[in-house]
């Protein structure tokens, strides 16, 4: 399955189309305070693969590939999913699925981090991005 995914300040799923709000960024100026953020997936699902039940888990790690827990809980989220062939839907065609997971009061150290998604199991498409201090900025 192809996978687009984009991090964004705020996002929705509706009625099979994506609403962005600051969408695309990659480098986060809030080390240490709590954030909110969407991440925001399009998952083109070819023909043979509609009409079945397909696992998916979305995964916080840190740039050296270790889970990110917070409070003892790994930052996850795990699912399922399946796409139907709307009536007239032309054979071979893919179709999109579209998905957003949104984080509220996330608090994360300064540092690498990843978004890892996984479809059965296997990896299908990563975003990274970076928590620093803005430019500029000096410690009291």
């Amino acid at each position: 399955m192809e996978v687009t995914l984009l991090l964004c300040d705020h996002a929705e799923a509706v009625d099979g189309k994506l609403y962005v709000m600051g969408g695309g960024w990659n480098v986060l100026f809030a080390p240490g305070q709590p954030i909110s953020l969407s991440v925001a997936a399009v998952i083109a699902v070819p023909w043979d693969r509609t009409n079945q039940s397909h696992e998916l888990s979305l995964d916080l790690l840190t740039d050296d590939g270790a889970t990110v827990e917070i409070e003892g809980q790994a930052v996850s989220v795990t699912g399922e999913f399946e796409l139907g062939r709307p009536p007239g839907t032309k054979p071979g065609s893919s179709l999109n699925a579209p998905f957003v997971w949104t984080f509220n009061g996330l608090v994360l150290p300064e540092g690498g981090y990843e978004w890892k998604l996984r479809i059965a199991g296997e990896p299908v498409a990563s975003r990274a991005f970076t928590v620093m201090h803005p430019p500029g900025f000096t410690p009291d």
